[in-house]
């Protein structure tokens, strides 16, 4: 997985990087690493990546419910 693929998934999935170090309970360094391409990608990562990426491409949120604000009564 090149780094622009991999921070491409990370934009799909809504992801920061201090939200996938948190999910993967690693650093943010090794995260900061591999979106500069100083580190690779692990195959297990990429495809897990992938996986989520691809299912938030073919289901985005649904648009009737932008901009909607709570409706509150006091």
């Amino acid at each position: 997985m090149t780094p622009e693929r991999f921070n491409e998934c990370l934009q799909h999935i809504r992801w920061t990087p201090i939200n996938i170090a948190s999910a993967l309970q690693c650093d943010l360094s090794w995260i900061e690493a591999l979106e500069a391409g100083n580190e690779e990608v692990p195959n297990g990562l990429a495809g897990w990546l992938e996986a989520l990426a691809q299912t938030h491409e073919r289901s985005p949120p649904p648009p009737t419910f932008c901009q909607r604000r709570a409706d509150i009564h006091s």
